[in-house]
């Protein structure tokens, strides 16, 4: 009895291994990119505010261009650390082919088949369109190459193994957007995109669930300041002390750093308006557009 019993539990065990394994298999995306535009991806760079976590901290100007990595990011799970980015061919992504980096961005699967951490927030930029995802791929490659390899995450077990991602991101990757806006103008959707998109706004300024994924019922309702201390305010109308914003007040906030009170910018904020700032006008306008036009149910 007993050794049948430990026969029962070692299938059960190769049968869950098994199942575990096929689950978590890195899923890469068949499409092509198609040709970018360098000119076009810069602005992409900004809405996407790859400066703020790929360059050193607190970088200004075009020192926000040198992308070596190194920033930290604390959270429960452990420290994460942003990779070297830059088209360095060593220690950047200068070597990447075109699906290498769609595959990163879209998917979250590394070059060599392995999951990425949603640390870096595919889970966002899986709503990009593939002609942004390649003008920011020409405008990459336009930068400077910075040597050097950013340190390694600081993960314990059960966090450091890659291949769990697989189960997270079956159970909360998705393209779908975060929520519903109807007869939404052409102005609203493209706020949306920006938002949700490349801008991944919700990665900060949504709650998470106890899988650290975003917690769509409480949509930009606003969570834990990644500094450890404080709070990251929600964005919608609801908002004590947003309530009295207009678009036109946000538009200008994202360009100035500036509130209708005349408060300035603080916190990781600084970092990110200073790329809001670097926006279209018309960008800056439909983002204002989407978050005025926020349904309830997302407040």
């Amino acid at each position: 009895m007993i050794r049948k019993l430990i026969t029962l539990g070692a299938v059960a065990a190769l049968l869950g291994g098994a199942a575990f394994w096929f689950l978590t298999v890195p899923q890469t995306i068949a499409s092509t990119l198609p040709v970018g535009d360098a000119a076009r991806g810069q602005t992409v760079f900004w809405a996407g505010g790859c400066g703020s976590c790929h360059a050193a901290d607190k970088a200004k100007g075009d020192d926000k261009l040198l992308l070596g990595g190194g920033h930290r990011l604390e959270t429960p799970f452990g420290t994460f650390v942003s990779p070297n980015i830059s088209p360095d061919p060593e220690d950047g992504i200068g070597a990447w082919s075109d699906a290498d980096f769609l595959n990163a961005m879209k998917a979250g699967v590394s070059p060599d088949g392995r999951h990425y951490y949603p640390a870096f927030p595919y889970a966002s930029y899986a709503r990009m369109t593939n002609q942004d995802v390649a003008d920011l791929w020409a405008f990459l490659k336009t930068l400077p190459p910075v040597d050097g390899v950013a340190p390694a995450h600081e993960l314990g077990f059960p966090f450091n193994v890659h291949r769990g991602i697989g189960l997270w991101k079956l159970a909360f990757l998705t393209d779908e957007p975060a929520v519903t806006i109807a007869d939404a103008s052409p102005e609203v959707l493209r706020g949306q995109y920006l938002v949700e998109g490349p801008g991944h706004c919700g990665e900060c300024h949504t709650p998470r669930n106890a899988a650290g994924a975003t917690d769509y019922s409480r949509w930009l309702a606003g969570g834990p300041a990644p500094e450890g201390t404080g709070r990251i305010p929600g964005l919608h109308n609801s908002e004590p002390g947003l309530a009295g914003w207009s678009a036109t007040d946000i538009a200008y906030y994202l360009e100035s750093g500036f509130t209708p009170d005349f408060d300035s910018v603080g916190g990781s904020m600084v970092s990110v308006q200073d790329n809001t700032s670097r926006l279209l006008a018309e960008d800056r306008a439909a983002i204002a557009a989407y978050l005025k036009a926020l349904p309830t149910s997302a407040q």
